[in-house]
C-alpha cells in the first residue's frame, strides 16, 4: 500500500470507524492506540471508544470495528471491559447477531505470561460465533519480541489496510497528506503572563470525598516508613514501605493491590527542560483543538510546565517507533531528520532495537541525542509525542486486621546494567526509595483495586501459598489476615538465596510457627552447592500436598516472577499427582486443569 493512499484519509473519513480499546490501564492504550494507529501507522483519528462504553453504542448496526485489548490477572478481561464481556458472552445472542460487522483483533501481551492475549484470542472467536466476520486473523503483539509487538503489528496492519480500504475507500475529494508532514497536535498550550494562586495538588484534589480514590483522584497517603530489609551485602534492595491511609475510606483484602502514580527524578525534569528551552516556572493551560476531544484529567488546569513533567510525561519510558516518525516531522536538521526516518522505516526495526529497545534508552536519552530536533519540539506536540506516566502495582503486604489504619508494600528497587553507561533504574521503585520520611513530610498519590487472587472464606480449607522473593508479599496479607480470623491450615513455601540476607519477615513467620499458626518451608538457593528452589521442596513434600489438595479440598497459591519459576512449580505438581495420586501423565495435566477452573490453583505472576 502506498503511503499517500494510507495518508489520504482524514478525520471526517474516518468517522464511521470504531476503534475499541482496552487494556489494564484504559487511558493509556486508548490514547496510545488513537496516537500510534490513528496517527503514525494509519494517518488518521478514527473515534476510539472504551468497550465499557460500546454496550451503549448500537454495535449491531457497526458495519467495521477494530478491537485492541489486552490480557489481565489469569485470563481475564480488564476491569473496565468486564461489562461488556458479559454483555458479549449472554448465552441468548443470536448466532447472526453481528452477521453485518467486518472486525479485527489487536491482542497486546506479554508471552512471559501463561495466559499468553488470551482474551484477544477469546474476543476474536467470540465474535466469529455471533456472526461477524474477520478481516484478518488475529494480532498477538508480544512485549517479549525482541522487536515488541511491532514485529507482529506492523505486517498485521499493512494487510488490514489493504483490507479496509477495499471495502471502505476514502472519498475522492480528499487529499493527500505529503509524508513528513505532521498531523495537527491534539491539544494547544496557551501559556500565561502570570502564575496562577493556589498550588497545583489543590487543583486535582479529590472533588469527591465520599469517593473511594481512584486513577483520577488518588489519595495522597503519608509515607510512615521505607526500612531496606535485604542485607547491606546484597545485591538487590528491597523496601518494606508503609504508608498511613487514615481518612481515606481505603479498604482492602488479602490479594488486592494498590497502585501508585510515580514521578520523574527532579534532575531529569530540569535536563528535559534545558534540551526543549522549556522554563519549569511557566504556566499554561491546556486546549483541545478538537470539540470532542477533553483535556487529560489528571493535568490541573492551569499547570505549570514542571508539573506536566515531573508528573505526567513518560520521560524515562523506552519510546516506541511512532516517537521517532512524529519526531522525524518535527526536526528541521536534515541530518537528524534522515536518522530520525530510518529508525521509524519498517526496514530499520532491527536498528532501531539495537539503539533503544534492547539497551532500554529512555525518551530523555533519546533527545539527548537529536539535540537540534529536542530544541525545535512545540510546546504544542508533547502530549502527542510523550505518553503519560502509568500507575504501578504493587501486591498489598499488610491486612487491616493486623495494621489498622495502614497498607504495606514490598518493593524491590530495580536497577541493572546494559551497554549505556548509565545503570537502568525503575522509575516507580527508585522514585519510592529515594522518599524518606525521616527528613520530612512524604506523600505519595495512591489508590486499591481488587487483586487476582482470591481466598477462601470457610475456616477449615487449607491453603497452600508458594511466594518466592517478593512474591511472598501477598500471602503475608493473606496470613494476617487468616490467622486474625483464626483460620488454620496455612502453609506457606517460601525461597530466597540466602538465610541472613533477603530472608522477608523470617521473625514473623517464626513466631506464627510457634503458636501454631502457620507450617513455613524454605528454600535457601545459594547456600548449598546444588540450587534448591521452592519446586524442589514441593517435590519433596509430595505426600503433604497430596493430602491437602485431594482429600482436604485446599486451594493453592503461587507468586513471583513469570520467567522460570511457574513453570517449575507446575512440573512439581504434575509429578506429586502422578507419583502421590498415582495418575497418568495426562491425567495429571487435567487434574491441575480442574483445579484451575475451580480457582483452587490460582497465580499471580510479572514479568
Amino acid at each position: 500500500m502506498e503511503e499517500g493512499a494510507r495518508r489520504s484519509l482524514n478525520a471526517k473519513a474516518a468517522s464511521r470507524w470504531r476503534v475499541l480499546t482496552e487494556a489494564l490501564y484504559p487511558v493509556a492504550l486508548s490514547e496510545g492506540a488513537g496516537r500510534e494507529c490513528g496517527e503514525a501507522a494509519w494517518s488518521l483519528q478514527p473515534e476510539v471508544l472504551h468497550v465499557c462504553l460500546f454496550v451503549e453504542v448500537n454495535l449491531i448496526n457497526e458495519p467495521l470495528v477494530i478491537f485492541v485489548c489486552a490480557t489481565t490477572g489469569q485470563g481475564d478481561p480488564p476491569d473496565n471491559m468486564k461489562n461488556f464481556w458479559r454483555f458479549l458472552f449472554r448465552k441468548h445472542l443470536p448466532s447472526t447477531s453481528l452477521c453485518q460487522m467486518d472486525f479485527a483483533v489487536l491482542g497486546l501481551g506479554d508471552s512471559a505470561y501463561a495466559k499468553f492475549n488470551f482474551v484477544a484470542k477469546k474476543l476474536h472467536r467470540r465474535l466469529l460465533q455471533l456472526g461477524a466476520t474477520a478481516l484478518l486473523p488475529v494480532c498477538l503483539g508480544d512485549d517479549q519480541h525482541e522487536l515488541g509487538p511491532d514485529a507482529a503489528v506492523d505486517p498485521w496492519l499493512h494487510s488490514l489496510w489493504e483490507k479496509v480500504l477495499g471495502l471502505h475507500p476514502g472519498p475522492l475529494r480528499l487529499g493527500v497528506i505529503p509524508p513528513g508532514v505532521p498531523l495537527p497536535s491534539k491539544f494547544t498550550l496557551q501559556f500565561l503572563q502570570e502564575a496562577p494562586t493556589g498550588s497545583e495538588e489543590q487543583r486535582v484534589a479529590r472533588t469527591d470525598p465520599q469517593s473511594p480514590p481512584s486513577e483520577l483522584q488518588p489519595f495522597l497517603a503519608h509515607m510512615v516508613t521505607n526500612q531496606r530489609v535485604t542485607g547491606p551485602s546484597h545485591f538487590q534492595d528491597v523496601r518494606l514501605i508503609e504508608f498511613d491511609i487514615s481518612g481515606s475510606g481505603i479498604s482492602f483484602a488479602a490479594g488486592d493491590v494498590v497502585l501508585i502514580q510515580p514521578q520523574n527524578a527532579a534532575s531529569h525534569v530540569q535536563q528535559f527542560c534545558q534540551l526543549l528551552g522549556l522554563d519549569p516556572e511557566w504556566c499554561f493551560t491546556l486546549r483541545p483543538r478538537e470539540p470532542d476531544v477533553s483535556c487529560p484529567t489528571r493535568l490541573p488546569q492551569p499547570c505549570s510546565v514542571r508539573h506536566l513533567v515531573s508528573q505526567h510525561l513518560d520521560i524515562a519510558g523506552v519510546p516506541r517507533r511512532s516517537f521517532f516518525e512524529q519526531l522525524a516531522c518535527l526536526s528541521p536538521s536534515e541530518l537528524e531528520r534522515d536518522k530520525l526516518l530510518e529508525l521509524s522505516s519498517a526496514a530499520g526495526q532491527e536498528e532501531l532495537s539495537q539503539y533503544c529497545s534492547r539497551p532500554r534508552r529512555t525518551t530523555l536519552e533519546v533527545l539527548c541525542d537529536f539535540p537540534c530536533t529536542a530544541a525545535a519540539i512545540p510546546p504544542d506536540y508533547l502530549l502527542d509525542l510523550i505518553p503519560v506516566i502509568r500507575p504501578r502495582a504493587f501486591s498489598i503486604a499488610s491486612s487491616l486486621l493486623a495494621h489498622p489504619s495502614r497498607l504495606q508494600i514490598l518493593v524491590a528497587v530495580v536497577q541493572y546494567q546494559t551497554r549505556l553507561k548509565e545503570p537502568r533504574r525503575g522509575l516507580c521503585s527508585s522514585w519510592l526509595a529515594s522518599l524518606d520520611p525521616g527528613q520530612g513530610p512524604v506523600q505519595v498519590p495512591l489508590w486499591v483495586r481488587p487483586g487476582s487472587l482470591t481466598f477462601p472464606e470457610t475456616p477449615d480449607t487449607p491453603v497452600i501459598m508458594v511466594g518466592p522473593g517478593t512474591g511472598v508479599a501477598p500471602f503475608r496479607a493473606a496470613i494476617q489476615e487468616r490467622v486474625a480470623q483464626g483460620q488454620a491450615g496455612n502453609f506457606l513455601f517460601f525461597g530466597c538465596r540466602w538465610r541472613d540476607q533477603d530472608f522477608y519477615w523470617e521473625a514473623e513467620w517464626k513466631e506464627l510457627e510457634k503458636r501454631g499458626c502457620l507450617t513455613l518451608v524454605t528454600a535457601f538457593s545459594r547456600e548449598q552447592e546444588q540450587k534448591v528452589y521452592v519446586q524442589h521442596r514441593l517435590r519433596e513434600l509430595g505426600p503433604l500436598l497430596w493430602e491437602l489438595l485431594d482429600r482436604r479440598g485446599a486451594y493453592f497459591y503461587l507468586a513471583g516472577n513469570a520467567k522460570y519459576m511457574p513453570a517449575g512449580v507446575s512440573e512439581a505438581l504434575t509429578s506429586v499427582f502422578q507419583e502421590e495420586g498415582g495418575l497418568s501423565g495426562p491425567d495429571a495435566a487435567a487434574y491441575l486443569a480442574r483445579l484451575q477452573r475451580a480457582l483452587r490453583l490460582q497465580t499471580e505472576t510479572w514479568a
